[in-house]
């Protein structure tokens, strides 16, 4: 199984499910299947605080492109069912100093992933990246 993370708005940081409808995908995030491991942050946009929980993929469906628009970046909707909640801070304050972009560092891989452009969407994440994370729950 494959590893992503996804950033969003997130109305219930609680909640034991969650789904999103016609998500952005970047970095490989087109990939992302049922059983797969995902990380979420909650988007710092829309009064987030980062990463808040660790889940798997319930369910994936790519959604169609839309007729007649020549570039569109690919988008899945999914459900995600939480199997974890982080119990130390991680977010675009603890992300920001590691903008050395070539460094290989899983902090500035997720730096350049979330915020470099800071849009929501969801991500593939390489081993070293889940690694990272993981040492947060």
């Amino acid at each position: 199984m494959a590893v992503y993370a996804i950033k969003t708005e997130v109305g219930d940081s609680a909640a034991r499910a969650f789904a999103f409808a016609a998500h952005k995908t970047m970095y490989g995030g087109k990939r992302i299947a049922a059983g797969d491991t995902v990380y979420l942050f909650a988007s710092e946009n829309a009064g987030g605080a980062g990463l808040f929980a660790r889940g798997t993929v319930v369910a994936a469906e790519a959604v169609a492109p839309r007729p007649g628009v020549a570039r569109q970046t690919p988008r899945v909707s999914v459900r995600i069912r939480r199997t974890a909640t982080a119990r130390r801070p991680l977010g675009r304050a603890e992300l920001k100093p590691h903008a050395q972009w070539d460094d290989g560092r899983p902090q500035t891989e997720l730096n350049f992933k979330f915020y470099r452009q800071a849009t929501d969407k969801i991500v593939g994440l390489s081993d070293a990246a889940a690694a990272f994370l993981d040492a947060h729950f």
